[in-house]
């Protein structure tokens, strides 16, 4: 059977996933005074990072319209799935299912199945990869919904940033972590819930301190770690990157490391340096 997985572009691609047809990017758009960026191949990550340093403003980010879904899962495929940031951060996910819900007004019989990934970044391309997994296997589109699904609840992520500005002005956390995190240079080792809500998980003194105790969180909370590939997205600091996957080698044994770099919208809310490592 044919099938295709449209991903929000929160969701990073791997190359070889650029070059599959099988995957499509649904693009986010991003503004910084008015300059607006797409999240696509066309996104510059350093002159983004410039703009958004020399700017007295927050950047803003802006869904996907629903008729671009529409238009992404309009392609003859037998089974068409979507894969989203949490729908607690970002109006991406209702979209998808206005966009989906079109498609079936002209289309009654597709199966179509929107993914609320309750997490962003990379763990939205482990998602999107365990579709094609469980497709490739000849799986059924019910197994897959099935399978995906406590995928998505058997997930966990972690991120740590250099600043929480940027989340705490977009009203994704409480301003009173984010002051103290930037007074006294205190980084908060963040996580999510199942719902896809942001935590606080730990904390440190210092970037490096910081990323390791995000490592041992990790290590303690997930189970048969070595069944399991990890993702690492770094923004703009490929050597913090290493330093995390050398720190996760101490603690636990996984299937593999995927290092990636940030797209445009982990690239707003991460800001330069900040680590995102899903599980």
């Amino acid at each position: 059977m044919s099938y295709r997985i449209v991903v929000d572009s929160c969701g990073e691609f791997t190359e070889e996933m650029k070059k599959d047809p099988h995957f499509v990017h649904a693009a986010l758009h991003l503004d910084i005074d008015g300059e607006e960026f797409i999240d696509d191949d066309s996104f510059d990550r350093l002159d983004f990072l410039k703009k958004m340093s020399a700017s007295p403003n927050c950047p803003k980010s802006s869904c996907p319209s629903p008729e671009v879904y529409r238009e992404a899962f309009d392609c003859g495929a037998d089974h068409l799935y979507a894969v989203t940031l949490s729908a607690e951060l970002s109006g991406s996910y209702n979209s998808a299912v206005l966009g989906k819900n079109l498609y079936l007004e002209d289309h009654p019989e597709a199966k179509v199945q929107v993914f609320n990934s309750c997490s962003a970044s990379v763990g939205e391309t482990k998602i999107a990869l365990k579709i094609q997994e469980c497709e490739e296997a000849g799986m059924s589109f019910e197994e897959t919904v099935e399978e995906v699904n406590q995928f998505i609840l058997d997930m966990h992520t972690y991120f740590v940033l250099e600043t929480l500005e940027n989340l705490r002005k977009n009203g994704r956390l409480s301003s009173v972590k984010a002051f103290v995190a930037s007074a006294l240079n205190i980084k908060p080792v963040m996580g999510a819930t199942d719902q896809g809500v942001i935590i606080q998980l730990s904390q440190a003194r210092g970037m490096q301190k910081a990323l390791r105790k995000m490592v041992e969180v990790m290590a303690e909370e997930v189970k048969n770690p070595e069944e399991k590939i990890l993702g690492l997205v770094h923004c703009n600091n490929r050597e913090r990157a290493e330093y995390v996957k050398e720190e996760i080698k101490k603690f636990i044994k996984v299937k593999d490391i995927v290092i990636l770099e940030s797209s445009g919208v982990s690239t707003l809310y991460a800001a330069q340096g900040g680590i995102i490592m899903v599980i």
